[in-house]
């Protein structure tokens, strides 16, 4: 017989954990479930009938689908669909998306068999089991099956079974017995389940009940991932650093074996860092360690309403100590559409974080799961939400639905130019120019509405020109230096076929650039790691760029020099000279063979074209 393990992921570089899990656990159990189950992946990107036909052509004998928020609007459309041409084809689900109201997504699917509730490892490997039996009447009855919410044909009526009992996770399989079928894929790892926190809005909070993986087990498992240097490990530990001794031992394993190559990325509570744990994570490499923190709000009365307890000033100092180092990329989470938390308050969440630094800020919405404490209270607290996946918030008491197109827009603005870490440079400058960050991204939200940006999304590239007309129309005064800036920082990221429009003529200095590569050609002083390439080839695999200001200074430092050279006529024209003789002889060398682990930008060196002084910096 065959079983068919079915996921429907968000992007092809993600994989379905929980599926491994179940065949593997279920292999080890009985080894013929190797030959017995087979796990099919797709994406929630693919043509429906695409999917539906790889289906049919396994001829499974059973199916079960992994249901997810991010999937389940596409994953009922398929079932529906694969009915229709499959309709002896048992066929059941799985996952947080219908581990809740399990009988009412009975009674809307009638041609769904049953529903696995909550950790299926043993559920699923008991459901095998039903289904090996050839013949239906020597069959366990499935009211044996902890765990399963089914129809019951004889008795036309649909059955709950007894709750399975909370897995002993140690007990479980390695899932990655065969890596070679995740390349170019996230790999994703767990060490403990459960999380010890009661946030409601987070179904992770039912199961309080905390449970960690054999270390001499997590060690031999992580040392396969080093060992195949795969490019990062994505810990779903709901809360990493829940026990201290488990994180340290796991920290200081990856510290010592580290290979120079693989990241390993952890959801963790800020507040439970100790002086032990902030001194670890200040040795690792750059690069080695990413770590996702969800603040979701600085506003106290919010988090004591959805029990989340954090100090926002203690949160600040721990982010200036993990980033003094620079060697770890940090994540910061918020969730707009909170109880207590209006607009204004929200803008000041967003301030708060903002001013953290983080490499990413995501700003996300509430989503009302099924089963959360956020459910049962969104009648007192006003909450209105999607029917439909992902059951986003709408308006609150607190919040209306204008309030959240705005913030979708800003959100949209955070991502684009903020997040993707291309616009590093000009933004602390431009930022400057409103009373706080989130004045920034929502004029940037207007200027993208009034322009249709939204509608018609500017490309990658282009996305330089439109940020320098909005900083042109914003503050005309300081054009000269957004053009610097946008210049350094296109260049920073990518080595360009084509010079921005924006950026002035290197003309004048082609003689100088060409001096400096044919003397890096023989003498090799800055460019050690490119022997044997001449001139041309140098010149063609990095960049060389004047600037007539010291575009790598601090906002706050850059905008003083700006400023006080243009403080009146005269001394503008003494102050262009005295420019001109201090920094148009510096040119910036753009080396894209060396790359900042958190960021991405290319490693950059300071030169003086008539005096070659030299310096390096990433």
């Amino acid at each position: 017989m065959k079983f068919l393990l079915v996921a429907l992921n968000a992007k092809y570089i993600h994989s379905n954990p929980a599926l491994y899990s179940l065949r593997s656990y279920a292999v080890q159990k009985d080894a013929q479930a190797k030959a017995e189950v087979e796990i099919a992946e797709y994406t929630i990107n693919q043509q429906l009938l695409d999917v539906m036909t790889d289906i049919y052509k396994r001829k499974p004998d059973a199916a079960a689908f992994s249901c997810y928020i991010w999937n389940w609007t596409m994953m009922k459309r398929l079932i529906t669909q694969l009915h229709k041409v499959m309709p002896d084809l048992p066929i059941w689900l799985g996952g947080p998306e219908v581990s809740f109201h399990s009988e009412q997504i009975l009674e809307e699917l009638p041609f769904v068999t049953g529903i696995m509730v909550g950790e299926g490892e043993e559920t699923f490997a008991q459901l095998l089991g039903f289904y090996r039996q050839q013949e239906p009447a020597e069959r366990t009855n499935l009211q044996q099956i902890k765990g399963l919410v089914f129809r019951d044909a004889a008795f036309q009526s649909i059955v709950r079974t007894d709750e399975r009992e909370l897995t002993d996770i140690s007990k479980l399989p390695f899932l990655y017995d065969n890596l070679d079928a995740f390349q170019n894929r996230i790999i994703y790892y767990e060490s403990s389940r459960g999380c010890p926190f009661r946030c409601s809005y987070c179904l992770s909070s039912i199961d309080k009940k905390v449970r960690l993986r054999d270390l001499s087990l997590v060690k031999k498992e992580l040392q396969t991932f080093l060992d195949a240097k795969v490019p990062q490990v994505k810990f779903i530990d709901r809360t990493f650093n829940c026990n201290r001794t488990h994180a340290l031992e796991i920290w200081n394993y990856i510290l010592k074996n580290d290979n120079g190559v693989t990241n390993f990325h952890f959801e963790i509570a800020a507040d439970l860092l100790d002086e032990e744990q902030l001194d670890l994570l200040g040795k690792m490499r750059p690069g080695l360690v990413q770590l996702e923190i969800g603040v979701q709000s600085t506003n106290e009365e919010t988090l004591r309403a959805v029990r989340r307890y954090s100090d926002t000033e203690k949160l600040g100092a721990l982010m200036v100590r993990i980033q003094k180092p620079k060697n770890v990329h940090i994540h910061l989470d918020l969730i707009a559409g909170l109880p207590h938390e209006g607009l204004e308050s929200f803008r000041k969440s967003f301030n708060d974080v903002y001013r953290m630094k983080p490499e990413q800020l995501q700003l996300g919405f509430l989503k009302v799961l099924k089963g959360s404490h956020m459910e049962e209270m969104a009648g007192e607290w006003g909450i209105v939400s999607m029917d439909e996946p992902p059951y986003e918030v709408l308006r609150t008491k607190w919040i209306s639905f204008d309030d959240v197109i705005l913030l979708k827009k800003v959100e949209n603005m955070v991502e684009l130019y903020y997040n993707s870490n291309q616009f590093s440079h000009v933004l602390p400058v431009l930022e400057r120019q409103f009373e706080s960050p989130f004045d920034l991204f929502v004029k940037m939200a207007d200027f993208y509405e009034e322009n249709g940006y939204f509608a018609n999304s500017p490309s990658r590239a282009y996305r330089y020109q439109v940020l320098l007309d909005f900083a042109a129309e914003t503050d005309p005064k300081r054009e000269e230096l957004y053009r610097e800036l946008l210049v350094f920082d296109m260049y920073l990221r990518e080595n360009l076929k084509s010079r921005p429009a924006f950026a002035k003529s290197l003309a004048k200095w082609h003689d100088e650039i060409l001096d400096f590569y044919q003397t890096e050609a023989q003498r090799r002083e800055m460019l050690p790691d490119y022997e044997g390439y001449d001139a041309k080839q140098l010149q063609r695999m990095t960049h060389l760029e004047v600037f007539n200001w010291p575009v790598t200074k601090e906002a706050t430092a850059l905008l003083d020099i700006f400023d006080r050279a243009q403080e009146n006529a005269a001394q503008i024209q003494k102050q262009s000279e005295r420019m001109q003789q201090t920094t148009e002889s510096t040119a910036i060398l753009f080396d894209y063979k060396v790359h900042s682990p958190l960021n991405a930008d290319a490693r950059i060196g300071h030169i003086n074209l008539k005096r070659r002084e030299e310096s390096w910096h990433v």
